[in-house]
């Protein structure tokens, strides 16, 4: 029997998540860290959505909507989970938030060079826009 469940995040859940994402995601960003995921999860308590099995924690996603467009990102599974579905329950219970809030169309940002989540994106039904290129700009308060 499979006991994966799907549920947001809570504050409680947030300890747990950095160190998951240090064993079962590619890269950081400047806003993963636990203020970063604090005021996410305080601003949108939906967006940070956890798959567990066995009680432990399997994988993430945020899916962030802010109104307008669907962002997807930290699609991550434990190494030990994967191709076990729990991505893509993840990204299921994402796009469900989506259209529930009326949006329509999602996208992700992922790694030119992380081969795996690329395959697993495209199983997904996502493709790249190769006219498109992301441009940052680090705040600082």
């Amino acid at each position: 029997m499979d006991d994966l469940s799907i549920r947001t995040a809570t504050p409680a859940d947030l300890d747990e998540v950095l160190a998951f994402w240090k064993v079962a995601a590619e890269g950081t960003s400047i806003s993963d860290d636990r203020d970063g995921i604090a005021h996410l999860v305080e601003r949108d308590p939906e967006s940070l959505i956890l798959a567990k099995r066995d009680g432990a924690l399997a994988g993430t996603v945020i899916a962030g909507f802010d109104g307008w467009r669907c962002h997807l990102y930290r699609l991550a599974v434990h190494p030990d989970q994967r191709r076990r579905g729990v991505g893509g329950a993840l990204l299921a219970a994402a796009e469900e938030r989506f259209v529930r809030l009326g949006g329509r169309r999602g996208d992700a940002m992922v790694l030119d060079r992380n081969d795996l989540a690329r395959r697993a994106w495209r199983a997904a039904g996502y493709a790249p826009e190769p006219q498109w290129s992301r441009w940052v700009k680090h705040l600082t308060g």
